[in-house]
This record gives structure tokens, C-alpha cells and sequence, in this order.
């Protein structure tokens, strides 16, 4: 068997990230690479979307970008705008696409199926998978997703609908999302902040097909792509050591406040291949205390306060929209922080500090 100077162990959006930036600085020309995956095909599988905050390297993978966004709850909606930082959405499968092909012209970079089929003992492992199972009882952002398509011109394609809490909750956290990508074609997604126990909530067919339906009003419609998946808003505890760098989300890179990760994915990357040759022996990257603090607060009170939550992301916009960006961005300074919590029921999140 042969060895490999990196191992990376999933070749999905983090493992292939890194393998992207690893190659693009050239730092493959001398060294080996093994990505360890074993799906069969890269095809689309997923929509990653974010604020854009700073320039990436995937702009031809973006489906559509937004200016415009709105908020509703059964009480109230809001619509907001961001000039400075629109909202984007990425196509995996372009995204695969274009990494593949980047690195499928370096011979010193190979795909396997299982890490069983390489000697890693003197490899640098990079791993982005979670090892056996999460806690189903603890708190996950889950979801599924329809791209529909319309015979007629429906969605005004300028604005996207970011949050739709005028839906049964279930004594959880509920609410469709709503992406135009053009005026006859979008992604719809019923999302739930809750624990993975409770299957009633997992009727997400009924839930979309009921939404587009009674909320949208369609009822001529085709579905060109479905995605579903299940975000733990913990961290998992990973061993660390030397040899093994964790990414992705097993890495700690996803927002548990918001579930984006994307954008930290990219930020991980580069940080990684700038120190590439003394990443073992410096400071891991983290997405910083701050946030981890926040976020923790703030998943203390949607766990005791679920029926709270619309009102309060509602109200969290009540902040310019540049600021609450750049807070669900991990892109804040102290004052905006400040703005923001400053929305934010007063008794129930200082309470939350003591649970």
C-alpha cells in the first residue's frame, strides 16, 4: 500500500476546499495527496448559501445572488436590503466540477474509497467526518429542500424570503425558506431547529407540498431537485492529535447560532495551506471564544424558549441590516455585537447565562 504526505478523509465541501487551495498555491507540486470518499459519482447534492462578507474563489459556481431579502412571522414581516453584502447561492455540482477538474490534472493527488486501502501512518490526516453517531436527543438544524419549477412567471427573482415563520411549530422552531433563482424556478426549504427524536416532524413532503400550496398559492409545479440533511448545533467532541487536523464541520467551522459554514470552510483552507509547512505546531483556527459564547447563550434560550424564537430573530433585524450580516458572519465588533443584543429580550438572555 502506498503512503501519502496528506490524507484527506471526506471529499466533500471541506475536504475538497482544502484540496483546491492546497493545489492553486502550488503546494502539491512535491508532495503526495490521498482524499478519502466513497460515493461513487459528484453530482449536485446540496445548496450552500451564505452572506458574501469577503471575496471567494467560487463566483461561477453561484446560482444567483440577492440584495433583497424578507422576514415573516404570523404578526409581522419585513422586507431589508444589504447592497454591500448579498446573500448567495452555490450549486455543488458546479462546485465539484470545477475542483475535480483542477485536480484531476495533478498526478500526485488520488481519490480512494475507504482509508483501509493507504499506509497513513506518516501522513498528515485532515479529517471532515464525524466518527460513529451524534446525539440525536440534542439540538440540530434539520431540513429538506425542493427546487420547483412553474409553467408561468411567478417568484419576483429581486428578493428572497429568508425566513418564513408563519407555519405550525410544534412547540419547536419552524420556518420555510424561499430562494428564487428566476421568476419561475426556486428552492423551498422547510427548516427545524428541535432534536432529531421526534419523527413527527419529519414529515417534510407534506410540509412543502402543503406550504408551496396554502402560502404560495402554486399548484402547478414540477421538482427538478431535492436535498435534505441534519446539522448538529453542538460541537462533537473530537480527539485531537498531532497527526489529525479536523475541518469542515467536524472542525468547528459551523455558525451553530445559524448553521453557515461555507464561507468559514474557505477561511479554515487558507489559513491551512499559509501554514502548511508548521500547521502541527501552531494555534488551531477557530471561528473565535466570542461567537462560541453568543451562540451558546442564544441555543440555551431557543431550547427553554422555542416559542420566543420568531418574534426574536424577527426583532434581531430590527439592527441595520449590514450589522446583523456581519454578526451571523462572525464579522462583528464589539459595538454592533452590542446593537444586536441590545434587540434581544433582556430577562430570558441573562437568565440563559446561568442554566
Amino acid at each position: 500500500m502506498k503512503e501519502f504526505d496528506y490524507v484527506i478523509i471526506g471529499g466533500g465541501c471541506a475536504g475538497l476546499s482544502l484540496a483546491y487551495e492546497l493545489e492553486i498555491n502550488d503546494k502539491l507540486r512535491d508532495k503526495t495527496l490521498a482524499i478519502i470518499e466513497p460515493r461513487k459519482e459528484y453530482k449536485r447534492d446540496k445548496t450552500w448559501s451564505f452572506w458574501k462578507v469577503f471575496d471567494h474563489k467560487f463566483e461561477d459556481c453561484v446560482i444567483k445572488s440577492w440584495n433583497n431579502f424578507s422576514i415573516n412571522t404570523s404578526e409581522n414581516s419585513q422586507e431589508l436590503a444589504s447592497e454591500k453584502f448579498p446573500y448567495q447561492s452555490i450549486d455543488s455540482g458546479k462546485f465539484y466540477e470545477k475542483i475535480n477538474l483542477k485536480i484531476s490534472k495533478n498526478s500526485n493527488i488520488n481519490f480512494f474509497k475507504n482509508i483501509s486501502e493507504i499506509h497513513t501512518d506518516n501522513s498528515l490526516i485532515f479529517n471532515s467526518v464525524f466518527d460513529g453517531e451524534l446525539d440525536k436527543s440534542k439540538l440540530w438544524q434539520h431540513f429538506q429542500g425542493i427546487e420547483i419549477e412553474t409553467p408561468k412567471n411567478i417568484f419576483d427573482e429581486e428578493i428572497l424570503n429568508l425566513m418564513d415563520f408563519n407555519c405550525d411549530q410544534k412547540n419547536d422552531v419552524h420556518f420555510f425558506y424561499t430562494l428564487p433563482f428566476s421568476k419561475n424556478k426556486a428552492l423551498i426549504e422547510t427548516t427545524w431547529l428541535s432534536n432529531l427524536e421526534d419523527k413527527t416532524l419529519k414529515d417534510y413532503d407534506l410540509q412543502l407540498e402543503n406550504y408551496i400550496k396554502n402560502n404560495l398559492g402554486i399548484k402547478n409545479y414540477k421538482i427538478n431537485f431535492l436535498e435534505k440533511g441534519a446539522i448538529p448545533l453542538f460541537y462533537p467532541s473530537f480527539r485531537n492529535d498531532n497527526k489529525t487536523i479536523n475541518i469542515g464541520s467536524a472542525g468547528g467551522m459551523t455558525r451553530l447560532s445559524t448553521g453557515y459554514t461555507f464561507l468559514n470552510i474557505q477561511e479554515h483552507s487558507q489559513y491551512i495551506v499559509k501554514n502548511i509547512d508548521k500547521i502541527q505546531k501552531i494555534k488551531r483556527y477557530k471561528l473565535g471564544k466570542k461567537y462560541q459564547f453568543l451562540d451558546k447563550v442564544f441555543l440555551r434560550v431557543l431550547e427553554k424558549h422555542p416559542e420566543k424564537m420568531p418574534k426574536i430573530f424577527f426583532n434581531m433585524f430590527k439592527s441595520s441590516s449590514n450589522t446583523v450580516i456581519k454578526f451571523l458572519s462572525n464579522k462583528s465588533n464589539i459595538l454592533e455585537d452590542i446593537n444586536i443584543i441590545s434587540n434581544m429580550p433582556k430577562l430570558i438572555f441573562i437568565k440563559a447565562l446561568f442554566y
